[in-house]
């Protein structure tokens, strides 16, 4: 009789990408997370079951052939000559502390949780690099998924590949992760596009331990793909150096996160962005370093080493006069993903 496989924790943290200048380049995780608690038990015929608590618990659909977490582990698996799931896998409950739809990474997190999630139950042993070259084959942009992998501050990018491999990471999404129809089974679906090797690449960027980062949260979602439709330029981050220093330089860092390329086709999108990001400054706010929107938004991302309370409160009042309500965290900028035995 084989013994049952150990619990397994998977935590992702949340990201912010873009922080000002480096649309599409830059990322940077934070300490909010997706969990998954995956638990193992005697073989059975019986489907395993998910449950969800916390951030979109009932938005989420909990049929693993619809779900978007096991959807992305069912890929790795397939790409790795598993057919289905482990038929010991008893259950996946998932804890999400990342808003929907706010610039905080979500999709990005379940993506890259997804990708843990496969390697973890085929016992894969995928190198982080190749766990990459799958998040890339369903999250064609790099930075969210790549700060939730590796964590910290980085910059990330697509490699030029050759002709053979550029065809095969290009794969229409619908055919890395299909949509199942509702009598689909383990017979469904089981040659996936298998990713080609060094899609992405990226480099860490130092960050000083007194920054923290104010997320500001308006209670409403913004949907990315139109967020994205308005603009289709990427431009390199010009304050990797600036955040690193010791000690930072408020005006320096202000003004290199500024940006005119994609925060302008926002202000229709998230009222009050222009007032909060001209309005809040290191003159008026001690302590506080740069502003600029999380990623698609609406979430705004303030930098400080202090007066965490003033800038949020600021911010708030500011989200109030255009009728808009808003959360606040203070966030640590944090490491990876981490898997662990439980």
């Amino acid at each position: 009789m084989s013994s049952v496989r150990p619990t397994i924790i998977i935590r992702v943290p949340a990201t912010s990408a873009n922080i000002g200048p480096g649309f599409d380049v830059v990322g940077l995780s934070l300490s909010l997370y997706l969990t998954l608690t995956v638990k193992f038990g005697s073989h059975s015929p019986e489907p395993f079951a998910i449950t969800y608590s916390g951030e979109g618990a009932d938005e989420v659909p909990l049929n693993p052939y619809r779900n978007l977490l096991t959807r992305v582990a069912l890929y790795v698996l397939r790409c790795n000559n598993h057919r289905s799931f482990p038929p010991d896998l008893l259950s996946i409950h998932v804890n999400n502390q990342i808003p929907f739809g706010r610039g905080l990474g979500s999709s990005g997190a379940a993506v890259i949780a997804g990708v843990l999630l496969g390697d973890a139950l085929g016992q894969l042993n995928l190198t982080r690099e190749r766990m990459l070259d799958y998040a890339l084959m369903i999250e064609r942009h790099p930075d969210n998924v790549t700060a939730a992998l590796v964590g910290g501050f980085v910059g990330s990018y697509l490699r030029e590949l050759d002709p053979a491999a550029t065809v095969a990471s290009q794969v229409p999404l619908s055919e890395v992760l299909p949509e199942y129809p509702p009598d689909a089974g383990e017979d469904w679906g089981l040659s996936p596009p298998v990713p080609p090797f060094g899609i992405g690449h990226y480099v860490r960027f130092s960050w000083h331990p007194t920054i923290k980062a104010v997320a500001i949260i308006p209670r409403f979602e913004l949907s990315t793909a139109k967020a994205r439709e308005v603009f289709n330029m990427q431009r390199l981050a010009v304050l990797t150096t600036a955040l690193g220093q010791s000690p930072p330089d408020p005006e320096l860092i202000y003004e290199a996160m500024k940006d005119r390329i994609h925060q302008p086709y926002r202000k229709a999108l998230i009222p009050g962005l222009p007032a909060v990001t001209s309005l809040i400054t290191p003159e008026s706010h001690p302590g506080l370093l740069g502003i600029c929107l999380s990623g698609a938004g609406p979430t705004i991302l303030a930098l400080a080493t202090h007066g965490f309370e003033s800038i949020a409160e600021s911010a708030r009042e500011i989200f109030a006069l255009e009728n808009i309500q808003v959360d606040w965290k203070l966030l640590e900028v944090v490491g990876g993903s981490e898997v662990c035995e439980d």
